[in-house]
């Protein structure tokens, strides 16, 4: 079997990548012209350029593919010019879903996000029913990931082969950029996060991710969604035991949201004046206001999806920091 993979040097495709090729797969990976290749090194699959902005190019790619994992996505919170998000997770999506139907691969995994999940009134995890609607969504991210699971939506209704994952919050090796959860294991394990919010993430090591995302396709059931994630932690939680591995002491502070919405509208006008970009943004801190937990009952279920401990993936991720220098080595245990 081939598959072409999209995203295969960021995150999470580069995982699906290396999940493919354990399983002997012939793996084809869509790469743009200067892009960073760090993660496809040692894996044994041919490279097609291409860019899901350009529809001429993806037919090439998917030329005697007989899969398709669509994982590429622009993952950035609090951009100044948000049009590059819907072009890259919409319309590229609807560029590289077409190429797909009239190449007539024959399944698609379309690598979604669980910020297109509802979350419950009650503070409930959310799952693949929960109701929600583009108006539910904070910030073009989830709005533009919102609007390309529609179109995938959209194209397995009539017919294509398409099964949607939801991945949650996945951690560990590969994170080049990094990723906004990246970027906050990096500070946490730097010792550069002196306070927290009450909030909460659904927390899964990316090999797990990569690992259901080949569930889905031996399993899934065309035009269903499945969340892939795994434990529910409080934003404490997960601070306390990146600390602990980097021999740092967590943070003890905790912020009301309110405190730290001005702090964000600053930090954004300062980067806007100066052409920089803040971590501190306020996408993220209203999105903060809520937990965000999730269940995965379905994946098990249906596809029979497992995932480890989050402490595997938080040791994971910072083994890979450490040995791209983004973060300090571990501190000895007082």
């Amino acid at each position: 079997m081939r598959a072409l993979v999209t995203g295969a040097t960021g995150f999470v495709g580069s995982a699906v990548a290396r999940a493919l090729c354990g399983r002997g797969w012939q793996v084809r990976a869509l790469v743009r012209s200067g892009s960073d290749r760090r993660n496809l090194r040692g894996l044994t699959l041919e490279l097609a350029s291409g860019d899901l902005e350009d529809p001429a190019s993806l037919a090439p790619a998917l030329t005697d593919c007989q899969a398709l994992f669509h994982v590429a996505a622009d993952y950035r919170l609090g951009v100044p010019d948000p049009r590059a998000l819907y072009r890259s997770n919409v319309e590229g999506t609807r560029n590289v879903l077409a190429a797909a139907e009239r190449a007539g691969v024959s399944r698609i995994v379309h690598t979604s996000s669980v910020a297109t999940v509802g979350l419950p009134a009650d503070a409930a995890p959310g799952t693949e029913d929960t109701p929600v609607a583009l108006t539910d969504m904070i910030g073009h991210y989830k709005r533009s990931k919102f609007l390309a699971e529609e179109l995938a939506r959209e194209f397995a209704r009539r017919g294509v082969p398409i099964v949607i994952v939801n991945p949650s919050t996945p951690i560990g090796p590969g994170d080049v950029k990094p990723t906004p959860t990246g970027q906050m294991v990096v500070d946490a394990a730097s010792g550069r996060t002196p306070a927290y919010v009450d909030t909460g993430l659904n927390v899964v090591h990316v090999d797990d991710v990569a690992a259901g995302h080949l569930l889905a396709f031996d399993s899934g059931r065309i035009g269903e969604r499945y969340i892939l994630g795994g434990e529910n932690m409080s934003l404490r939680e997960i601070l306390v035991q990146i600390c602990r591995l980097a021999g740092r002491s967590p943070p003890r502070i905790r912020l009301p949201h309110a405190a730290v919405l001005p702090v964000a509208y600053a930090s954004e006008a300062f980067a806007r004046l100066t052409g920089t970009s803040t971590r501190v943004t306020v996408e993220a801190v209203r999105l903060a206001r809520k937990h965000m937990y999730f269940s995965s009952d379905k994946a098990v279920r249906e596809l029979g999806y497992r995932w480890r401990p989050p402490l595997r993936a938080f040791e994971d991720a910072l083994l890979w920091f450490r040995e791209q220098g983004k973060v300090p080595p571990a501190r000895p245990t007082p």
